[in-house]
């Protein structure tokens, strides 16, 4: 119990429950779930679980299983009988055996947990999992709940937005857990994807996680802590808890493995960096005693080539026998120092090589091989020097004197030419750019001449034996550069002062094509203009061609003062090229427009614009007859039209409202024949406007709407209508005397057409020719019989199979089937029927 004591007070003030202070609703909530959860993780190892926490522990047999448990060890056997002295006994076992673990116990009775008191049991359920789950963690010397609150903060540091100062709102944006998740999984949660504004997928993203794969149950619902001011930190700190001895228990595991493995490397690795140590040593150790006698041989040799062989089997050894055991001899140091820190690390002792084989002695060795080394050298560089000084200098002064001769052949010829005189500007810049290049070429070259001159005056200095023929040439060589400076400085003044003569002539040529080229095209389209056939319809149009006209003469006087400036260019070009005798090697660069091509042009245009004047008047006048033409014709249309569907829908009434006997109408019929027949001149005499029109190609009229074609159209209906109706009364009468059918029945027939007749068009259409029949008793029924009845019926009323029944052949075929007594006062009652109908409908 000693152990524990070091946690005494912050256990006690953990414990201190107010059995007066009712917990908040919110808090109490989060207990429930967590402590449930955080029970159940465990009671499932024994094959149960709780459902209820205040319910399930009243007598005491979970309890004690939970807490044997988590705790490893037997409790006392517990009371299996039901009765409330049994319940608090076993209660009691439970709380003896977490006060036996240094836990006080304040306030929380038997009794209390038995009657199910919430408050108590969440409390002693909160006891047990500070003793067991949290108060045995340590981190850095601190344990409990500050360790746990450092072992969190040491474990989100690395990570953005997350900043754990408690167990409450520093948990509320579900970035602590995911960054928990992440620190030992990173392949179970992407954390960059997370944002700290979105808390709810943050937090189911770590619930659902750690339940998924850690085996963590969940013991907190995301809703619960985004919607409390202030989360409750028991519940918190539980399922924090969680995440500690899930990972810390994994990584114990893994700790230990990988330290015998280790261990066991090292030690091998140790062994083989021994072994090759001793052998490179003695390799290195043995490779300097042969080289050191070799390099202290000082025996001179007599000639040349003996001492630059010396000189070469000296790179030799240089270039490719010592790097190899420069290398060698770093590597045996870093292998010697790797060594003694890997055996230190390991608590072994630290290693020592065989007598003569230290790092100091392969040391002290290497620096006698050095001194030997830097005095041989020495030696060789010294003799060489003395032999090859004369013959050297002398060497390198015929070569860059020959290279300088070589490179200044032809420059004076090339220098003097005046090809300048006969160049476009873009050959001149050709040849600006080719002369800045010998410029930089020559001034290159002033290095060599001064080295030339130099090596004159050191062979001088030493007494060379040819000293005259050198200081000869010397000076023939000096001599030729000054001409060279000379000539290159006037070639350069008169390209320059040819450039700027041209480029101010290019710059007038470019002006001269930049405004020529808008000014060309302006004529080309004004000639085309001017000359384009123009198409109109009606007076606004030659209107407007006539002001567009006239709002191009109006531009003239400005397009000839552009012209008088554009030639002025071109005259100007002309003055510099007399003045300052240049020779113009061919035309404007930019343009293929010429002074006189504008001339022709614009002379062109003035001659177009009188001959455009007397096009547009011409087309005006035009345009006003065509107008009158239109408005005489639209007058009398305007008025024919209307007139002629006038008489269609009086005919129609007459032929569908059975005012008086088939002679009256008749009689009114041939008066309304007689009147169309008179209104003929009328029609004639717009043939004859609409000829007018047609012969002036007049396509269109905005003053009316009918056209001549409409006209016709309409005349030869009103002829047909009238007579055809006409031709019906007449066979009506011929069928009413034939049959005997008195004008009653005749006016009954009709009533019972025209109900049936919904359109007014004065047919019946085949449906509405069967309804007239069912209505008049004729027996057609829905059926294959009835449809082959109507079919027959129908082959008689339209043998053409034109669809529709006229009402001269609903007559003929009434008077045939009423030819037999009984059909006939059957289909009479029905008419009586239907027109009583009919004037029912016409009351209401």
């Amino acid at each position: 119990m000693d152990q524990y004591d070091g946690d005494n007070d912050y256990m006690q003030q953990e414990d201190d429950w107010d059995r007066d202070l009712l917990l908040d609703p919110a808090w109490e909530k989060q207990q429930r779930k967590t402590f449930t959860a955080w029970c159940n993780s465990h009671l499932r190892k024994a094959g149960t679980q709780i459902e209820n926490i205040e319910e399930d522990f009243r007598d005491g047999l979970k309890l004690m299983l939970l807490l044997e448990v988590i705790s490893g060890e037997r409790l006392a056997k517990p009371e299996r009988g039901k009765m409330r002295v049994h319940k608090i006994s076993n209660v009691n076992k439970a709380l003896d055996f977490i006060a036996s673990k240094g836990v006080k116990l304040v306030s929380i009775g038997a009794e209390e947990i038995v009657d199910g008191n919430a408050k108590m049991t969440l409390g002693m359920i909160w006891t047990i999992i500070l003793r067991f789950a949290i108060q045995d963690i340590s981190v850095e010397e601190t344990s409990a709940k500050e360790g746990l609150l450092l072992w969190c903060q040491r474990k989100t540091a690395p990570y953005k937005n997350v900043n754990i100062q408690n167990f409450h709102i520093s948990w509320k944006d579900g970035l602590g857990f995911c960054a928990l998740i992440h620190r030992h999984r990173p392949e179970l949660i992407d954390y960059g994807k997370l944002r700290k504004d979105d808390p709810m997928t943050n937090l189911n993203t770590a619930f659902d996680v750690a339940e998924k794969y850690l085996d963590i149950p969940k013991m907190l619902d995301a809703e619960d802590i985004v919607g409390t001011a202030r989360p409750d930190e028991k519940a918190i700190m539980t399922y924090v808890s969680s995440f500690y001895h899930a990972f810390s228990g994994a990584q114990k595991a893994e700790t230990a493995a990988n330290r015998i493995c280790k261990v066991l490397a090292v030690n091998q690795e140790n062994e083989q960096l021994m072994e090759d140590y001793e052998k490179l040593a003695s390799d290195l150790l043995e490779w300097i005693r042969r080289t050191i006698p070799w390099l202290e041989n000082r025996m001179p040799e007599n000639t040349m080539q003996a001492m630059q062989q010396k000189l070469e089997d000296f790179r030799d050894y240089r270039r490719l026998h010592k790097p190899p055991k420069v290398q060698e001899k770093c590597q045996l140091e870093i292998n010697f120092n790797t060594l003694q820190t890997k055996l230190r690390l390991s608590n072994r002792p630290a290693f020592m090589p065989s007598e003569g084989k230290m790092v100091s002695d392969i040391n002290n060795a290497w620096g006698n091989l050095e001194g030997a080394e830097k005095g041989y050298e020495e030696w060789l560089l010294n003799e060489i020097r003395r032999l090859e000084r004369l013959d050297h200098l002398a060497e390198k002064f015929r070569q860059k004197a020959a290279i300088h001769e070589a490179w200044t052949e032809g420059k004076e010829d090339m220098l003097q030419k005046r090809d300048y005189e006969t160049a476009s500007l873009s050959e001149i810049k050709a040849l600006l750019k080719k002369h800045e290049a010998f410029e930089s070429d020559l001034a290159a070259h002033q290095d060599r001449v001064e080295q030339i001159a130099a090596i004159a005056q050191e062979l001088n200095e030493l007494d060379y034996y040819d000293s005259p023929s050198v200081n000869a040439r010397c000076q023939r060589i000096c001599d030729q550069w000054d001409t060279l400076g000379a000539l290159t400085q006037k070639r350069s003044e008169a390209l320059q002062r040819t450039e700027k003569l041209l480029e101010t002539i290019d710059q007038l040529y470019l002006e001269f094509a930049k405004r020529a080229a808008p000014f060309n095209n302006w004529m080309e389209g004004a000639m085309e203009d001017l000359q384009d056939t123009f198409i109109v319809h009606t007076i606004e149009e030659i209107q407007g061609l006539s002001t567009a006209h006239e709002q191009f003469k109006a531009t003239l006087p400005e397009a000839d003062k552009e012209r008088l400036a554009i030639l002025g260019i071109h005259n100007e070009i002309a003055k510099i090229v007399q003045t300052y005798h240049v020779n113009m090697a061919g035309t404007n660069p930019y343009t293929t427009i010429n002074p006189q091509e504008i001339n022709a042009k614009w002379d062109k245009v003035r001659q177009l614009v009188p001959q455009r004047d007397q096009a547009l008047i011409e087309e005006h006048a035009r345009q006003q007859n065509n107008e009158r033409l239109r408005r005489q014709f639209a007058n009398q249309a305007n008025v024919i039209g209307p007139w002629i569907q006038t008489k269609m829908e009086e005919i129609g009434r007459i032929s569908i409202e059975m005012h008086g006997t088939l002679e009256d109408q008749l009689t009114h019929l041939r008066q309304y024949e007689k009147s169309i027949v008179n209104y003929k001149p009328k029609i004639d005499q717009l043939e004859g406007d609409h000829q007018l029109i047609q012969e002036a190609l007049i396509f269109d009229n905005k003053h009316t709407n009918y056209t001549m074609e409409h006209i016709r159209v309409g005349w030869e209906q009103l002829l047909t209508t009238i007579a055809r109706t006409i031709n019906e009364i007449e066979n009506q009468i011929l069928t009413r005397d034939a049959k005997g059918i008195s004008q009653d029945q005749l006016n009954e027939f009709r009533a019972s057409f025209n109900h049936f007749d919904r359109d007014h068009s004065g047919t019946l259409g085949a449906e509405e020719f069967k309804a007239c029949l069912i209505s008049l008793g004729f027996d057609i029924a829905n059926d294959a019989q009835g449809e082959n009845e109507f079919s027959r019926i129908m082959s008689i009323v339209d043998p053409n199979r034109m669809g529709i029944v006229t009402f001269q052949a609903f007559i003929d075929f009434m008077s045939r089937e009423t030819a037999d007594t009984d059909t006939a006062d059957q289909v009479m009652a029905s008419f009586k029927v239907l027109a009583g109908d009919k004037v029912q409908l016409n009351c209401s």
